[in-house]
């Protein structure tokens, strides 16, 4: 079968082990033979016992362990055994027990004497089976294991019959000693502390009834997997829910909904086939089911308690899941397939560039059949498959603190997946590591797999080693529902379900849709190019809606006049939302969520604001993050650092990055936004410098100063957290969780700044064109260390080219930069900064939150500055008091431009260079400078790279006219700024009257496939050369 891979070979030791177990009947064996029988039957759960245990195609641990002999077995009561008891290994236990009973009853616990009692028809009250032997009850048990195990792999899951699986001879009763004659006996099999068939006082039944229940709870179109979860209550919730449902439990009310719902899905796709017959639109043909069964999931999920449901999904089936399942108007649907028109102008309205009709998202409040109502957010996203997978957790999260959801039961997450990415894609393992993380669970999302048993033209075969596309999920030890997606009750049922588990068990659980893809990978394509056998079935198979119809008027449910009916009605309503979508003027901001009213877009004209803060309250604010409890015992140096820290506050001088950032953070909280940074050691730091969470070296005890800077402070409001050791995953986390609300400051810190092109896709295809494309603002951080230190090219870049390459903004125009009018920094699409003082940090920090638009911010973090003895601010750079002798007059808010410390006038006409650079380099430049008295060079600091600050760099420009322009960084000429600053300087000089491209001079590293040396006395070669070119005497030449 195409979409099952074969199990492998791991099984067959098991299985001649069980044939070996029947063939002897379990007969007694010597006391030498009798394993654990001494051991604590706690250490069981852990082991591989027997047939049973290797049932699966791989054991836990690669090793066994020797068997060790004991005469006596300890007498365990059964209610503290696991369910590996029911391994094969455990019926040699319980022949050594029965002998320590049958010598005396009252050696062995009082379960295990109710047990032998009933077995041996001793007992009043049981049935009294003396043919039915331990180790026949045992064999049973081995059978109906098996059957939970393993059921899944003899189900009937594929829709087109092309399953060529082999049912698995661990579901043959005769492998476990039972024949013919045995199928009308009596079984009694009620005893375990279990769910299900094992469940205490069941019935007695025949061994026929027991199979033919087993056949159609496991054997089914619905083929469960959940025996891996070594959680007792859940494997017996789920048990019970799976072996004792009753068949055909929907009614004829319930099935005509369902009906009408799967009639919605197949004439969607069928009308817009019909009205646009050449257009991609990635249908959902094939697995229409999928409608009905999210609709019913919703529903069911709001009936408890759910509120709020974000869904992220790919392409296929998109339009059908907006239109029908989120309730995206039609009409709007259908004038975007005619072409669309861009949005109307609202005042200042920003309609970007757009994006095509099956990436975009929508909200909506929907109201279900109980007569709630459930908010619906379904997540723009692009063609790069799962890549939306934590931007939709992240978003939920942030959904259920805003809204008090501690117990994760008001808002929850659904993500659609196709079989191919979800084995393929490694972004979804790192967002299924995310489930259970303190600062970064949901309480559990639901997991639809759209199952087109191929990957665009890939065979499963070729794109998993897996048998199922769907095993990831085990790793998080969560269940898996595989359905025939041609049954839609089967379908309705799974995701029913998969909804209670997550509502009962804030768990992810997984529902795996068996379908096919009608028309290939888009309606454009030929699929029979490369599946010839599977397109001539498809081409002669009915749809799932023929199928429902035909089931429900040959049981007499419905008539076919009434069907005829729903399709006439759907068919009226299409075509009304055709008609009405040939004058549909769309609005820009019609699925922003209420947190964004009053925000501006790009062309609405924001006013500047100061940053800076009141020095009372920064006094208070720093007093509260240096105080430790008197009762805390933190490390001796870290105890050091908030001294110092302390003394930088109550003194106002020196302070450093790590206690301004602390500022930041503190005085946002104190104005009532909520902080969160997160990130691989962001709590300690990657460079020891933050220590913002302190750690008790008696107790182990954590406390976070951050956390108490208000009286009854909020829980999570300042959230700081180490994250797993993902990029992609936690930074779009993070992105998600900025897009809720604006008045957040949301920051993701890469360990260094290097690791944060494992987030590619995140930065491409959502952080920096996510406004343009789909008209979303977000304020996100991301602070990426970045630094020529000599620690190799590794740890020396952060890839500051590639954030400006991205840039959107024109290097030959000049914007209108007049403070008044400028809207250069709403136009762009982020901003770039490499800051170098702890003040400008501060105040790039908090602009952030000060202004009514959002822009995300690129900061190109500093590694050695943490702690220069240079990199410090004083106190009254953050404060909002306007002028600060020795500052320039913009110091209330970030500078975009530090301008030469030791040049005041406005015009300096015997400086004779002026040196441009950003970052760390200017200490450098600095201290050379002062170490040869050089008075005639001037150095100024582009702190933000992006926007260029067009309206600074002019006025430096005049301020040294004479004075030799030059670009210098430590980067290589192929990395860097360069790049980006050499062009848009050439049209300052241009516009100044000053030169052309030509009379920019370059000084830095030479062009370079990698990023820095690995070599350290090197490094410092490099470094003394560009320090020496840029301040030498002799005019500079670009060789």
């Amino acid at each position: 079968m195409a979409w099952q891979r074969v199990l492998s070979a791991g099984t067959r030791p098991a299985l001649r082990t069980a044939r070996s177990l029947a063939s002897r009947g379990y007969h007694t064996l010597g006391s030498s033979s009798a394993p654990y029988a001494a051991e604590s039957w706690s250490r069981v759960n852990t082991r591989k016992l027997g047939a049973l245990g290797t049932f699966s195609s791989r054991s836990l641990h690669g090793t066994s362990e020797k068997l060790q002999a004991a005469p006596v077995p300890q007498a365990v009561a059964l209610s503290k055994l696991t369910d590996n008891f029911l391994d094969g290994t455990s019926s040699v236990y319980l022949e050594e027990l029965q002998r320590a009973w049958e010598a005396d009853p009252k050696s062995v616990d009082p379960s295990w004497d109710t047990f032998f009692k009933n077995f041996t028809g001793i007992a009043d009250s049981a049935p009294g089976f003396s043919g039915q032997t331990i180790q026949e009850s045992m064999r049973l048990l081995l059978l109906v294991r098996a059957y939970q195990v393993n059921g899944h792999m003899k189900a009937k899951l594929d829709p087109l019959g092309l399953d060529a699986r082999t049912p698995p001879v661990e579901l043959d009763p005769a492998l476990y000693g039972f024949t013919e004659a045995d199928l009308d006996r009596e079984f009694f099999l009620g005893v375990w502390r279990m769910a299900g068939f094992l469940s205490e006082n069941r019935p007695v039944q025949t061994l026929r009834s027991i199979l033919n229940r087993l056949e159609q709870a496991y054997c089914g179109t619905i083929g469960y997997e959940y025996m891996h979860i070594p959680d007792r209550d859940k494997c017996n919730w789920l048990r019970d829910k799976i072996e004792t449902q009753v068949a055909g439990k929907y009614g004829p009310s319930r099935r005509a909904r369902i009906l009408d719902r799967l009639v919605w899905g197949t004439n969607f796709e069928s009308f817009i086939a019909q009205k646009w017959t050449a257009a991609k639109r990635f249908g959902l043909e094939g697995c229409e089911t999928l409608i009905p069964g999210m609709k019913e999931l919703i529903d069911f999920a709001a009936d408890r308690g759910v509120e709020g449901i974000v869904i992220g999904m790919s392409h296929r089936g998109r339009l059908n899941v907006l239109g029908n399942v989120v309730r995206k108007p039609l009409r709007q649907i259908f004038s975007e397939f005619s072409g669309g028109i861009k949005p109307t102008s609202e005042a200042g309205g920003y309609t970007g560039s757009g994006d095509v009709k099956y990436h975009l998202g929508t909200s909506y409040d929907r109201p279900t059949v109980s007569g709630k109502r459930i908010h619906l957010s379904l997540v723009a996203n692009p063609s790069h498959l799962e890549a939306v997978d934590p931007v939709v957790i992240g978003k939920t999260r942030a959904k259920q603190y805003y809204s008090h959801d501690k117990e994760r039961s008001k808002t929850m997450a659904i993500l659609l997946h196709g079989d191919g990415s979800f084995a393929g894609q490694g972004v979804v393992y790192e967002t299924l590591h995310l489930s259970d993380l303190p600062n970064y669970t949901t309480g559990g999302t639901v997991h639809i797999v759209v199952n087109n048993q191929v990957a665009f033209t890939t065979d499963p075969k070729s794109s998993r080693s897996s048998p199922y596309c769907t095993d990831v999920a085990k790793a998080l030890n969560a269940p898996i529902f595989h359905v025939n997606g041609d049954d839609v009750e089967a379908v309705v049922h799974a995701c029913e379900l998969a909804a209670e588990w997550r509502c009962k068990f804030k768990a992810d659980v997984v529902v795996d849709i068996v379908c096919y893809r009608r028309f290939g990978h888009n309606e454009i394509d030929e699929p029979s190019f490369t599946q010839p056998t599977m397109y001539q079935v498809i081409r002669n198979h009915p749809t799932s809606l023929e199928i429902y119809e035909k089931k429900l008027i040959e049981s007499g449910q419905l008539k076919q006049e009434e069907i005829k009916a729903i399709e006439d009605r759907v068919y009226s309503i299409l075509n009304e939302e055709f008609n009405s979508s040939k004058n549909y003027v769309p609005k820009t901001r019609d699925w922003l969520s209420a947190y964004w009213g009053g925000f501006k877009g790009p062309e609405q004209l924001s006013r500047i604001r100061n940053t800076g803060v009141k020095p009372e309250i920064l006094k208070s604010v720093g007093k509260s993050i240096c105080t430790i409890p008197e009762d805390f015992t933190p490390h001796r140096a870290v105890k050091r650092i908030y001294e110092q820290r302390a003394q930088m506050i109550e003194t106002g001088n020196g302070v450093d990055w790590a206690t301004a950032e602390a500022l930041a953070f503190a005085t946002l909280l104190v104005e009532g936004n909520h902080v969160r940074l997160s990130g691989q050691d962001v709590e300690r730091g990657t460079f020891s410098h933050r220590h913002s969470v302190l750690h008790d070296q008696k107790t182990g005890a954590r406390y976070c100063p951050l956390d108490h800077v208000l009286m009854d402070q909020e829980e999570e409001m300042f959230t700081v957290s180490n994250s797993s050791l993902s990029e992609f995953g936690v930074l779009g986390f993070e992105l998600g969780y900025s897009m809720e609300n604006p008045n957040s400051l949301v920051l993701w810190e890469a360990q260094f700044g290097d690791f944060a092109n494992g987030a590619q896709v995140i930065y491409d295809q959502f952080i920096s064109s996510g406004e343009a494309k789909w008209l979303r603002q977000t304020g996100l951080v991301c602070l990426l260390p970045h630094g020529y230190d000599g620690q190799g090219p590794e740890h020396s870049s952060a890839r500051l080219e590639r954030y400006l390459q991205a840039a959107d903004d024109n290097p030959f125009v000049i914007p209108e930069m007049d403070p008044s009018l400028r809207k250069q920094i709403q136009e762009v699409n982020w901003q770039v900064v490499n800051v170098t003082t702890p003040a400008n940090y501060f105040h790039v920090l908090r602009r952030q939150i000060h202004r009514d638009f959002r822009k995300p911010l690129i900061v190109m973090s500093p590694k050695n500055l943490l702690r220069h003895a240079q990199c410090k601010s004083n106190l009254s750079e953050f404060d909002d008091v306007q002028g600060h002798d020795g500052f320039d007059k913009q110091g209330t808010r970030f500078k975009r431009l530090i301008k030469d410390y030791n040049f005041e006038s406005t015009r300096e006409e015997g400086v004779r260079r002026l040196v441009l650079c950003s970052g760390k380099v200017y200490y450098e430049l600095d201290e050379q400078r002062q170490a040869a008295q050089l008075k005639d060079l001037a150095i100024c600091r582009v702190e933000q790279l992006c926007p260029f600050p067009w309206d600074l760099i002019l006025r430096e420009l005049n301020r040294y006219p004479n004075a030799e322009v030059v670009w210098c960084q430590e980067e290589p000429m192929n990395m860097g700024a360069y790049g980006y600053i050499a062009p848009r300087l050439a049209t300052a000089l241009k516009a100044a009257g000053r030169g052309t491209y030509e009379d920019i001079k370059y000084v830095g590293r030479l062009p370079s496939a990698a990023t820095a040396t690995g070599f350290g006395s090197l490094h410092v070669e490099e470094q003394k050369e560009l320090l020496h070119r840029a301040l030498q005497e002799a005019p500079l030449i670009n060789a």
